[in-house]
């Protein structure tokens, strides 16, 4: 087992030495010094755990060893022992770095329970650096699979943009990995400390997504029953994901604006300003230029959010990655779930790199797992891909909701909408995010069209799942 290694700088050599004795014990390695100079110079290796320091001697006081020590090693905690206390001096040492502040005289049980509590604290200081370093190789080794010149030149962006505190705009189609790449920058960055918050801007309507992003007051609408903290106030000294920010209406994108420029807003219901030091990050699968120029988007926003702009690729542009991709896949589920395979087949994978993958990297994970849940074999086969593989994949819709005749007889031109979007959802089975995409409208407005062709009883509640 290491050893703790323990300073103790007392001038009283029977202070020092009564010290050195209460403190004999097989985790710790014990040295005492009767000046200051010394002190620093046995712990200017940074190997030290802890630093027990009298405040009054001769030459270097106890004071100034504090701020030298902390200067070495911001992480070390020191013990200040003094028989001259006052309540200035304790706040004093305290304000400096000092971890603990002791009265002379005390007893040997004392000073055991104050070395065992900052022992302590190091050693979490350490398991946590410890734990973000990891997260850190994670995020790099681990979310993002890829030797693709398309995947490098994604990795360079991250890689540059993360280190600032610069607005990243996100491109991609659904399923890309948009918010990996927003995990990604947060936890490389300065702020990987603070939290990393992520509001789906498409799943909430302008005024629930208002409450939820600048919080609200008790009273400031009906069902506001008391105080709520918005994410942004969450998010304070770290990172807030703005996910399909083009989803958000005009007048809160004059909010937003307003954030990015000043960091400053007001809880719904409230006139007090409140400030925040949020980097934001945003994504969206939609053309944010066709947007602006349609007037859907503000272009001042635009400009704001897309100081760093990083595009992801699709996954049938980037089909040399897809063996390594559908190999890591394969792993995690294998792990999850305790599962019989452990290796695909060449004829399988070949089978997975000509599928055009319109759900991206996000349908190629769905498909894994389902060969891997299912499979009783180690080695998956192209039989078993075969099998998982949508059928006539590459259609938008086989045949509209009705024959081609009722399509094309004069009737009003919302139940025409109505059947061709009914058709969709049912040729993705439901899915609404995959829908919307292929319809090239918003699944806000997708929704909204449900819910009126729902009231009106002209149409099931197809997609809800």
């Amino acid at each position: 087992m290491a050893k703790n290694k323990v300073i103790i700088v007392d001038d009283d050599e029977f202070m020092r030495d009564s010290l050195l004795e209460a403190l004999v014990r097989p985790d710790l390695q014990v040295t005492g010094f009767g000046d200051a100079a010394a002190a620093l110079d046995a712990a200017a290796d940074g190997s030290a755990s802890l630093l027990l320091t009298d405040m009054r001697m001769p030459g270097m006081d106890g004071m100034r060893l504090l701020e030298e020590a902390k200067r070495l090693d911001p992480k070390l905690p020191v013990i200040m022992m003094t028989a001259f206390a006052t309540v200035e001096t304790a706040v004093r040492a305290m304000k400096r770095g000092a971890f603990d502040y002791i009265m002379k005289p005390f007893k040997a049980e004392e000073i055991e329970v104050a070395v065992n509590r900052a022992l302590e604290h190091r050693r979490l200081l350490a398991e946590n650096e410890y734990l973000k370093d990891e997260l850190d190789k994670k995020f790099r080794a681990a979310d993002f699979i890829g030797k693709s010149q398309a995947m490098r030149a994604v990795f360079g962006q991250i890689r540059q943009a993360a280190p600032s505190s610069a607005t990243v705009f996100i491109r991609g189609e659904s399923g890309t990995g948009k918010e990996l790449v927003a995990r990604s920058i947060h936890a490389q960055s300065p702020r990987r400390a603070k939290p990393l918050v992520k509001v789906n801007c498409a799943a909430l309507s302008a005024g629930v997504l208002e409450s939820e992003l600048f919080g609200h007051e008790k009273g400031a609408f009906t069902g506001a029953d008391r105080r709520r903290i918005g994410r942004f106030e969450m998010a304070d000294g770290g990172t807030i994901f703005l996910d399909e920010v083009s989803e958000t209406d005009l007048n809160l994108q004059g909010k937003l604006l307003r954030v990015l420029q000043e960091k400053e807003f007001e809880r719904v219901g409230s006139s007090e300003t409140i400030s925040a030091d949020v980097r934001i990050l945003a994504s969206s699968n939609r053309d944010l230029e066709k947007s602006v120029a349609a007037g859907e988007f503000r272009q001042d926003l635009f400009y704001r959010l897309n100081v760093i702009s990083v595009e992801l690729p699709p996954l049938r542009e980037r089909k040399s990655d897809i063996p390594d991709l559908a190999r890591h896949f394969l792993e995690r589920f294998r792990r999850e779930e305790g599962a019989a395979a452990r290796d695909i087949s060449a004829e399988a994978l070949e089978l997975l790199a000509g599928h055009d993958w319109p759900g991206n990297v996000r349908e190629l994970a769905n498909v894994m797992e389902r060969l891997v849940v299912l499979g009783r074999d180690e080695i998956i086969g192209a039989a078993q891909v075969e099998n998982a593989l949508p059928k006539g994949a590459g259609r938008l819709i086989a045949a509209p909701a009705a024959g081609a005749g009722e399509l094309f007889r004069p009737r009003p031109l919302d139940e025409v909408e109505r059947d061709f979007v009914l058709a969709a959802l049912a040729y993705f089975g439901g899915a609404r995010a995959k829908t919307a995409e292929a319809l090239d409208i918003s699944e806000r407005s997708l929704r909204d069209r449900l819910k009126r062709w729902q009231e009106a009883g002209t149409a099931s509640p197809a997609g809800e799942a």
